[in-house]
Order: C-alpha cells, then structure tokens, then sequence
C-alpha cells in the first residue's frame, strides 16, 4: 500500500518529475525490506506514540491538581500553607505575590497536590485568581474572624443571603439591568437555595492554623488535611 501511494503521489504531484529519483528509490526499498523487519518498526511506532499520548494526559491531570488558597488579607492564607508542609508555626506578612509547592497527601496512594498561596489584597486576588484557576483542582476560600461561629451556622447564612439576592435580583424590573442576557439562575427554580444545589461541590471546614494554646501549639487542621487526602 505505501508502494502504491507513493506511485500516486508521484504521478500527480506537479513536482513530481523533480522527487521521482528520491521516491523511486524509496519505493524500492519499501519492496525488499523484511516484512519481520517492518513489523518490529511498527511495533516500537507504536509503543513510542502510547507513551507519548499517556505522558500527556498525565501533564494535563497534574496540571489540575492544584489547590488555590485563597482569602482576604491577614486572614492566615500564609500561615496556613506553612502548616500544611511543614507543621510549624512561622511569623508571616501580607503577600504581593503567590507562593506554590508540592503537598503530599495523607493516603494509602501516595498522592499530592501543588498548593498555591494567592495574595489577598483586593487589587491582587482576582488578578492571580484569574492567572490560576484554569489549573485548579480545588479553591479554599477563609477568612479569619474572633468568635466565628460554626461551619454549619455560616453555610446556613450564606446560604440565606445568597437565596435573598437571587429573589431581589430576579424581581428588579428589567429597565434597571443593564446586560443584554438574563442572569443564570442560582441553585433549582421555585426552591430556597442551597449548596448542594450547585454542579461544583462546596463544603464548609473548620481549621485553626494558629492553634489553639498560642503560637507554639498545634494547628487545628485534621479536617482540613483530611480534605485534601479525599479530593487528591
């Protein structure tokens, strides 16, 4: 068949009379080699592209593997990814720059994650939000609050808030907005919104990266390690 290819090519290609030397010496070697010979070739081709095609698709998952830790400033992003690799306590300042590295999971797999400390000033978190979130497995938004309530409590209020705006901007008169489109719809029609509503899972964590007996204490991050242990 590549004999016959090369025939056609070379009879209707308008600079066919120019390569007709080199393709008719190489249709000639087509003819007289080993058909063992071709069949080796083609198994190694063949072996060569799998390997290709399985490193990119491994380039492409690890390159969604990672973990955007995102929040407002002096909300204790940095002190966190710190915990998280390394255990220890460490003084930090506010970010104007990401920070990144390799996190490995707490599994029976062995899996990791690429942690990325994004800056929280305003005029700098959608910036990079935006440089990483195409890569994001996962996005881990906190802030830092004396006498926070529960995790349950907030998802509850958010939860709220968020069904009170989807009313109010779903009864605006229509004058008053000025995209051309209609809005998406949060969560399901005709029912208070939840987060479980959602295509993309949301959960509520709660974590101390400080600890709680000071400086020196350790972190309370076991839920949040397990969290990351489930998604990896």
């Amino acid at each position: 068949m590549a004999s016959a290819d090369l025939r056609r090519l070379a009879d209707g290609g308008g600079a066919g009379g120019t390569f007709q030397p080199y393709l008719d010496s190489l249709r000639q070697e087509l003819q007289q080699t080993d058909p063992t010979l071709l069949s080796v070739v083609v198994a190694v081709l063949a072996v060569l592209l799998t390997l290709v095609f399985w490193k990119l698709i491994r380039s492409r998952r690890s390159s969604q593997r990672a973990v955007l830790l995102v929040g407002l400033c002096d909300s204790g992003k940095t002190l966190l990814f710190v915990r998280l690799l390394t255990g220890l306590y460490r003084d930090t300042q506010t970010s104007i720059t990401d920070s990144s590295a390799v996190y490995r999971v707490n599994n029976n797999r062995g899996n990791s994650l690429t942690l990325i400390d994004l800056p929280g000033h305003e005029s700098l978190r959608l910036q990079f939000l935006e440089r990483f979130k195409s890569s994001a497995r996962c996005l881990y938004f906190f802030t830092d609050i004396a006498m926070a309530k529960s995790a349950k409590l907030i998802q509850q209020q958010l939860e709220k808030e968020l069904n009170t705006l989807r009313v109010t901007r779903s009864a605006a008169p229509s004058t008053l907005d000025s995209s051309s489109t209609a809005p998406a719809q949060l969560g399901k029609k005709g029912k208070e919104f939840e987060f479980s509503q959602l295509a993309l899972k949301v959960e509520f964590l709660e974590c101390s990266a400080k600890g709680g007996r000071g400086d020196a204490g350790s972190a309370d991050i076991q839920d949040l390690e397990k969290w990351l242990a489930k998604i990896a």
